[in-house]
C-alpha cells in the first residue's frame, strides 16, 4: 500500500510564487544558477544553491554555504513572504509542457516505506550528495525540493484527482522556460478519498530524486530521538506512469583515452557495428548515435543476449559495457571526471556544441529508457546505470516545502 499524509506546507503566496519557484537544485551548475537568480532576490535558488552568493571559489560544501542557505531561507520567509498553510493539506500538481499534461499528487510520503522498498529505487546514490542534502535539510529543518515519484496508473486515483481539479487553483503560473504549473489544494477534511485511493496502490517508484529521498531517510535517523514527528515523512509528488514523459540522458566524454579518432573508431568496429552518417537521434533501441570529429555515426548493438538481466539490456548499460568501459577506460561513471551527462531537454545541438568547442572529444545520443523499464528493473531489485533517465517537465523547488 502507499500511505500519503496531508501536511502544512510552507509556500509562497499566489502573488509571488512565480518569482520564488526555481528549477531543481541539481539540474543546473553554479554559474547557471547564478544567472537564473541574478535579477530576482526572491528566487529560491538563493536557498537551494546558496553558493551563488558566496565569493568565487568558495567550496560548495563549506560551512559558509550552509549558513548562507539558512540566512537566505529566513530572509525569504519574511520577504516573499512564505506562509504556513492553516490546515494540513494534499495538493494536486499539474504540469503543462508543449501540449503534454501530467497531474500528480503532492503529499508527504513514508520514510518507513522507503526503507522497506515499498517506495522502490533504481539508482545508487553518492555519499557526498547525500551528505549535502541531509545537511541542507537539517540546517533549514525543511525539505524544499520534492522527490518525483511514479506509480502504475489507478482509475480510482485518477477519478479523485480529476474531481479535485474542478475548482479554482491555488497557483497557476508559467515559468521562464514555458512550463505551466497549476496547483490545487485539498484540505485535510476533504482528503479522505484521495488517501484511500492511494492506499490501494501497491508500490511507488522513484523517478527522480534518489538523493533527496535518501537524505530524508538519513534526516529521520538523526531526528528519531525527538520522538514521532514530521521527520518520518518526506515531500514528494507522484504521477501515474501513463502520463510520464522520459527524454534521453546523453553522454559526453572529454578524451579518447589516448587514442586518435581513427584508432578509436577502429577499436569500436571490433565490438559494435559502426555506420558513418545517420541521424543525431537514434532510430530505435539497440542503436546509439555518436558524434566525433564533426560527424554523426550510428552504433548498432543488435539484439541483446537472452541471458542478460533487464538492466543489462538497456542501451545505457550496453554503451557502458561495450564502449565506455573497455575502449574509453571509464569504469565508474559516478566518479570518473572524464564523463558528463546532458539531459535530453538540451537537444543534440548541445552535444555538437560541446564536442565542436573542444571541451569534449565524443558524444553519445541515446533512445530514452521507458517508465516500464524503470518499474520492471525496480521490481526485480535491479539498479540502472547512473543518469539513465531525464524526466520532463520538472517540478519546481520552493513551491511547496515540508517543515521537519
Amino acid at each position: 500500500m502507499a500511505v500519503i499524509h496531508p501536511f502544512a506546507a510552507l509556500r509562497p503566496t499566489p502573488a509571488t510564487v512565480a518569482r520564488v519557484a526555481a528549477v531543481p537544485y541539481d539540474v543546473v551548475n553554479t554559474d547557471e544558477a547564478r544567472s537564473l537568480a541574478a535579477d530576482d532576490p526572491l528566487s529560491f535558488l538563493r536557498v537551494s544553491r546558496p553558493e551563488i552568493e558566496c565569493p568565487p571559489g568558495t567550496p560548495i560544501y563549506s560551512d559558509e554555504v550552509y549558513q548562507r542557505a539558512s540566512d537566505n531561507f529566513d530572509r525569504l520567509r519574511r520577504a516573499a513572504p512564505l506562509v504556513i498553510e492553516d490546515v494540513p493539506s494534499l495538493y494536486i500538481y499539474q504540469l503543462h509542457m508543449a501540449g503534454h499534461v501530467q497531474t500528480g499528487v503532492a503529499a508527504c510520503y513514508s520514510v518507513d516505506e522507503y526503507a522497506r522498498d515499498l517506495i522502490r529505487k533504481h539508482e545508487k546514490t553518492r555519499p557526498d550528495k547525500e551528505d549535502d542534502r541531509t545537511r541542507h535539510i537539517m540546517t533549514l529543518r525543511a525539505q524544499t525540493g520534492p522527490v518525483f515519484l511514479t506509480y502504475r496508473a489507478s482509475a480510482a486515483v485518477d477519478g479523485v484527482v480529476s474531481a479535485a481539479t474542478t475548482g479554482a487553483p491555488l497557483f497557476d503560473f508559467t515559468a521562464a522556460d514555458g512550463v505551466r504549473h497549476v496547483v490545487w489544494r485539498v484540505p485535510e477534511a476533504q482528503a479522505g478519498p484521495l488517501v484511500a485511493a492511494f492506499a490501494a496502490v501497491p508500490a511507488l517508484y522513484i523517478a527522480d530524486g534518489h538523493h533527496r529521498a535518501a537524505s530524508a531517510w538519513r534526516t529521520h535517523q538523526q531526528l528519531a530521538a525527538e520522538g514521532p514527528g514530521e521527520h518520518e515523512r518526506f515531500l514528494a509528488v507522484a504521477f501515474p506512469d501513463a502520463q510520464m514523459q522520459v527524454l534521453p540522458y546523453n553522454r559526453v566524454v572529454r578524451d579518447l583515452h589516448g587514442l586518435s579518432a581513427e584508432a578509436f573508431t577502429a577499436a569500436l568496429a571490433t565490438r559494435v557495428a559502426v555506420t558513418p552518417g545517420g541521424p543525431a537521434t537514434p532510430a530505435r533501441r539497440g542503436q546509439v548515435a555518436m558524434y566525433l570529429d564533426g560527424r554523426w555515426s550510428t552504433l548498432d548493438f543488435g539484439a541483446p543476449a537472452p541471458e542478460l538481466s533487464a538492466d543489462a539490456t538497456l542501451d545505457v548499460s550496453r554503451l557502458q559495457d561495450v564502449v565506455l568501459g573497455p575502449v574509453l577506460g571509464i569504469a565508474d561513471v559516478r566518479t570518473d571526471k572524464r564523463i558528463d551527462f546532458v539531459g535530453g531537454i538540451r537537444g543534440t545541438a548541445e552535444l555538437e556544441r560541446l564536442v565542436d568547442s573542444g571541451t569534449f572529444a565524443v558524444a553519445f545520443s541515446l533512445v530514452p529508457v521507458s517508465v516500464d523499464d524503470l518499474m520492471r528493473i525496480s521490481d526485480a531489485g535491479g539498479i540502472m546505470p547512473p543518469k539513465s533517465t531525464w524526466f520532463e517537465p520538472k517540478l519546481r523547488d520552493g513551491v511547496l516545502s515540508h517543515l521537519v
